[in-house]
């Protein structure tokens, strides 16, 4: 999908992804009403229920299905960052992946939880660059969550710069 133009501001999609990729929502019936919006117009939609998540393993054995990782797929987070960035997403519309009653897993491995959401905000600025969207629509049914800052960049060195030999260090 092409850049957002004119008054796209308006849409939906427009304005999840203005201040990033991951979007907190605590009403069922206010995330059910974006996923509908969302599917209309052509997104794939990827749903999980956090609900019997107690543990890491829980989590890839649900990833692993759903997005179709490969036999290969490490069950690390570092693996999920991977696969993640091979992610088939549609021309048109993108790709969605909602997390339902986040809170519970969050709430078993915060750490891991909030690495999973920093991994699809970075992959998604990434996606973005070949004109293909990556949202997380993250449902959670305590109202206070907060994960935190997600997809932190810091200034990187120039592609001719980057190793320290090219700049006499």
């Amino acid at each position: 999908m092409a850049v957002f133009h004119g008054d796209d501001f308006n849409r939906l999609d427009w304005r999840l992804l203005q201040n990033g990729a991951v979007t907190l929502y605590h009403q069922l019936s206010v995330l059910a009403a974006d996923i509908g919006w969302l599917t209309e117009i052509g997104y794939l939609i990827h749903d999980f229920d956090c609900t019997g998540w107690a543990c890491q393993n829980d989590f890839h054995d649900a990833v692993t299905g759903e997005l179709r990782f490969p036999d290969y797929y490490g069950r690390n987070i570092a693996a999920f960052n991977d696969c993640l960035s091979d992610l088939e997403i549609p021309d048109e519309g993108g790709a969605v992946l909602v997390f339902r009653r986040f809170d519970c897993f969050f709430g078993q491995e915060p750490e891991f939880a909030k690495w999973v959401l920093d991994d699809i905000q970075q992959n998604s600025r990434r996606f973005s660059l070949w004109g293909r969207r990556l949202l997380a629509l993250v449902q959670s049914d305590d109202p206070t969550l907060n994960v935190g800052p997600l997809g932190a960049c810091s200034a990187s060195w120039n592609p001719r710069e980057w190793l320290d030999a090219t700049r006499g260090l």
